[in-house]
Parts: structure tokens; C-alpha cells; sequence
């Protein structure tokens, strides 16, 4: 997969990749809500396990200004025809409305591939991600162990 933003590219993950994603997965703010910060073998692990894999289930997030990876995306099979979105940026990058702009693209993409909804799971805690899966119209569904499910019917 290969898309194009205003300011990203959304493509493939590499394995040269490791470092740039390394200073996203080690962050203690951004992985609050995630799991336990990762270190460079548990990133470099990351990569080939979701990342390059036949059926990836993330791809990088490249600032197009420097071409450094700055997080990545989830994009992946849920369940019946529905795929999940969504988004781990470095901190740096937060507040720039650059999950709002790659959440769109996904959203195109997905109708372009067919996909009848688009799925975003969040903490409870995790204000920003509601925030943009509602601003995008997406809609509560449900909530099971602190993780709270929005859908998108395309």
C-alpha cells in the first residue's frame, strides 16, 4: 500500500524503518494507553511480525518533509467485511491534526477497496482518538474492558 496525504506518505514498512519507529514505541506518553513501551528488539520484532508480514496489519507514517518516520498506521481485516484504522505518532507531531488527515485518506481508501465499515478501538481515556473518529462520523458502538469500539459505515 502506498497513499499520500497533504504532509504523509502511508506506505509498506521496512526494517530500516526500526529506528525512527523505535523513538515512537519507547515513549512512555505515547504508549499510555497502548501496552508497555517497546525496546529496539521488541520494535524491530514489531516490523516483521505486523509490518511484513503477507497481510501487513500496520504501515508506516513518513513525514514527506524529511522522509523519517514519525508512527504508524493500523489498517487491517476486522471482522465480516470491516477493517480497523488507526494511528501511533511520535509526540512531536501531536496537536498538528495529522491522525484527522490520515484517518481520512484510510477512510477513502477503504471505500475504494470496498469495505462496508471502518472500525476504531480506543482506551476509554483516549479523548483525541474519540474526538476524531466522531469528527469523521464514526459512531460509539460499545465498550469491553476499558476499550471503547467505533464504526464507520461506508
Amino acid at each position: 500500500m502506498e497513499l499520500t496525504t497533504e504532509r504523509c506518505l502511508i506506505r509498506n514498512m521496512k526494517i530500516e524503518d526500526a529506528d525512527d519507529l523505535y523513538q515512537v514505541l519507547s515513549d512512555e506518553s505515547v504508549m499510555q494507553y497502548i501496552e508497555p513501551v517497546f525496546d529496539k528488539q521488541r520494535t524491530k520484532d514489531f516490523i516483521h511480525e505486523a509490518g511484513l508480514c503477507e497481510m501487513p496489519l500496520v504501515y508506516a507514517i513518513v513525514w514527506k518533509i524529511t522522509g523519517r518516520v514519525i508512527g504508524h498506521v493500523i489498517f487491517h481485516f476486522y471482522e465480516k467485511n470491516d477493517y480497523e484504522l488507526g494511528w501511533i505518532l511520535n509526540k512531536d507531531y501531536w496537536g498538528m491534526g495529522i491522525a484527522d488527515e490520515v484517518t481520512k485518506e484510510l477512510i477513502n481508501y477503504a471505500r475504494y477497496l470496498g469495505i462496508e465499515c471502518c472500525v476504531i478501538e480506543c482506551d476509554a481515556e483516549q479523548s483525541v482518538s474519540k474526538q476524531i473518529a466522531i469528527q469523521n462520523g464514526f459512531l460509539y458502538e460499545d465498550k469491553t474492558d476499558n476499550l471503547e469500539r467505533y464504526r464507520l459505515r461506508l
